[in-house]
């Protein structure tokens, strides 16, 4: 939770609009509250309601990334590393799309994804006022309750308005949660559950440069795919699309990157942040190492096992990075301090009022108890109910298939979130879907799991004594992996269907462990909901109070992977004394070539290369700010013309979950003059060049 999302609603609901606080280009806007004053300020742009309508309806956002339309039959442009799954979905023994790419010429070899699901923000309802109405008087816990129960039922009734029969399309409604209690919304989605891969390139081109140049600049991937929205069968009809400018951006150019970022927070208290550091970050490196290790320790022992590990080891690669980062961001004592003089000179302006400071309270001092609660039940919070001790995508599958059908034996309105009415069509695909499971990954990752679990509660705990008996976590992990047959879609979704009594009557191996666990891990995850959760949940809203009655201030909500509109420029930084340039180009990726992973160029570009523009612009940093999830989001003209597609950002970036440096931080997205070059040269991809409105050559 962030304090800077309390503080804008409350500005925004209960002062008149005023000018946002933020500096530089920091802010991830949601799109009803974008600063258009600001942008035409500072960059002479004119942003109108008609062009935020359009940019909106054009995105589009997946299972974990976003991308956009950009044709009128559904066609849509996203990473390539957005599409792996689906590669890897559709690969076999003897062809591996991942690793050879993909273009399917016509309609008809287009290949469903089975994992992937795309929604685009239709509506936004602001039920604030029924939010507080149904908390108004209670107790902190009460609160909490009353809020989770009020926000399904209304998830609900929006779902059944939008299957009305004058209403049209059926809807998903989601509730949003903005500025941390201060304001609520439902967003309206347009969903779409068939998608289709229609082209994406070779890995090696893809994620030129590998882990050595994973969020760093310059760069040269060609990191983009193209997908393909159906509806009854056929392409979708997609009337709001981007069109793609080929010309690419101009240094100092404005640009807006429009997507669905994942969750920051800049906000939290230092105390929060404290927790952060210590409880949750430090030890979830230190187990990313370890499992790094023995993913690397499989893959020498067969090119087939090398061949498995390398998307998963990526993605971890990947993890631990971003994850290490955000450790040191949170050991950088100069910020520390300064989040530490803020709360101190918001205190003291706070006891300077009486008035105020009897309305405040002391919330700084009740979000610390929380967060010692918090510390004291960390470890069996994590390993048990977080499930870092049974880390294995089977595992994953049998706890959803208990929890969901105690959960839906009771009325939507009064079950977790995770499993209300509203939720179940997305959670139902999700655990369905036909995603291969390996057996030599669920063994590595739920011994792993099993073993450190065993550690830090220790062999006398209850229960690991229980979930373990006389096996070893390997000897246990080998057995339950072995035994399970949770790998087969079909036999998830039998479960599914049969609802509890199947799942009670399940003698599946996996099953039974959750059943074991679950008792225990609900009791956590209820101890935290009502000593740490409802407690800061309350005190950060007092806290915004107090802010809003000090300062007055509107600020942009925290991401939360809902969709938002950055702004910024084409530019460079000043790194060590160099100065780096906003823009790579073609020649310099050939020239970076080894002919060795991870600088090997793909055949297909070094047959191509005489035919290759080599000035041709590749990949560019800009001052955006954005973070996770805004894989394949757009970047986008003033003009609302795609002129490049992010992919990634600078390694100073990943401290953009807590603060935002416009000095250093930068973002790193993809050129759309290499998707021409590329698509017109080297794939021969004419009838997608014409679908996307490409100039002719």
């Amino acid at each position: 939770m962030t304090l800077r999302w309390i503080i804008a609603c409350l500005a925004a609901t209960l002062l008149a609009p005023t000018a946002p606080a933020a500096r530089a280009d920091e802010g991830m806007w949601t799109f009803q509250s974008f600063p258009a004053a600001l942008v035409e300020q500072r960059y002479g742009v004119r942003i109108t309601p008609t062009w935020l309508d359009r940019v909106r309806l054009a995105t589009v956002r997946l299972s974990d990334c976003t991308a956009s339309f950009v044709s009128p039959k559904g066609l849509v442009l996203t990473n390539q590393h957005c599409a792996e799954d689906c590669l890897a979905e559709h690969s076999s023994p003897s062809r591996d799309l991942v690793e050879e790419g993909y273009l399917a010429g016509e309609g008809s070899r287009e290949l469903r994804c089975a994992g992937q699901v795309a929604d685009i923000l239709v509506g936004m309802q602001d039920v604030t006022a029924k939010v507080l109405a149904a908390t108004r008087g209670l107790g902190d816990r009460a609160a909490n309750d009353a809020r989770r129960r009020t926000l399904s039922q209304l998830e609900q009734a929006c779902e059944r308005a939008s299957r009305g029969p004058s209403s049209g399309e059926p809807l998903r409604c989601e509730s949003v949660d903005l500025y941390d209690g201060g304001r609520y919304f439902l967003y309206e989605y347009r969903h779409y559950d068939d998608v289709r891969l229609v082209f994406a390139p070779e890995r090696d081109v893809a994620e030129f440069g590998g882990d050595p140049d994973n969020f760093e600049f310059p760069r040269w991937c060609l990191d983009m795919s193209l997908l393909r929205v159906y509806e009854r069968g056929r392409p979708a009809h997609t009337p709001h699309y981007l069109k793609i400018d080929f010309a690419g951006p101009r240094a100092g150019e404005p640009v807006f990157v429009s997507g669905n970022p994942g969750g920051t927070e800049r906000m939290l208290t230092l105390a929060q942040l404290l927790t952060q550091r210590d409880v949750e970050l430090l030890p979830y490196v230190v187990r990313l190492a370890e499992l790094r290790g023995r993913y690397i320790q499989l893959g020498l022992q067969s090119a087939a096992d090398r061949r498995l590990l390398e998307e998963p080891l990526s993605l971890l690669e990947n993890d631990l990075k971003e994850s290490r980062e955000e450790l040191h961001a949170l050991l950088d004592d100069a910020q520390l301090a300064r989040k530490r003089a803020e709360e101190a000179e918001l205190e003291k302006r706070v006891v300077a009022d009486p008035q105020l400071a009897r309305a405040t309270g002391d919330p700084w001092a009740q979000i610390a108890q929380a967060e010692r609660v918090a510390r004291d039940i960390a470890l069996p919070y994590t390993f048990i109910e977080e499930g870092a001790g049974f880390d294995s995508r089977l595992f994953r599958y049998a706890r959803t298939l208990v929890r969901a059908a105690a959960a839906r034996a009771e009325p939507s309105a009064s079950r977790p979130r995770a499993y209300t009415d509203a939720a179940l069509p997305a959670l139902e695909r999700q655990l369905t879907a036909d995603v291969p499971v390996h057996p030599e990954l669920e063994r590595i990752t739920l011994s792993l799991g099993l073993a450190r679990m065993r550690d830090r509660l220790g062999p006398d705990d209850p229960l690991v004594r229980r979930v373990l008996g006389k096996d070893s976590p390997e000897e246990l992990a080998a057995r339950l992996v072995a035994k399970s047959r949770l790998a087969d879609p079909a036999v998830r979704k039998t479960l599914w269907e049969g609802g509890e009594t199947a799942v009670a009557a399940s003698s599946d191996p996996m099953i039974e462990l959750a059943r074991l666990v679950d008792p225990e891990a609900r009791a956590l995850r209820r101890r935290y909901r009502d000593e740490v959760q409802a407690p800061v949940r309350a005190a950060l809203q007092r806290i915004a109070r107090a802010r809003l009655a000090v300062l007055g201030t509107s600020v942009y909500p925290d991401a939360d992977f809902t969709l938002r509109l950055s702004f910024g420029a084409v530019r460079g930084w000043s790194e060590r004394g160099r100065q780096v340039e906003p823009f790579t180009h073609l020649a310099r990726m050939f020239e970076r070539a080894t002919g060795s992973e991870p600088f090997r160029v793909p055949p297909s570009w070094l047959a191509a290369r005489s035919r290759l523009d080599l000035a041709t612009p590749f990949d560019f940093c800009t001052d955006n700010d954005i973070v996770g999830g805004n894989s394949g989001s757009p970047v986008i003209d003033a003009h609302g013309d795609i002129v490049g597609l992010i992919f990634d950002g600078n390694i100073e970036s990943i401290a953009g979950t807590y603060w935002f440096d416009e000095t250093n931080n930068r973002a790193v997205a993809l050129d759309s003059t290499i998707i021409l070059e590329a698509l017109r040269k080297v794939y021969h991809a004419q009838a997608l060049l014409a679908e996307l409105g490409a100039p002719a050559g």
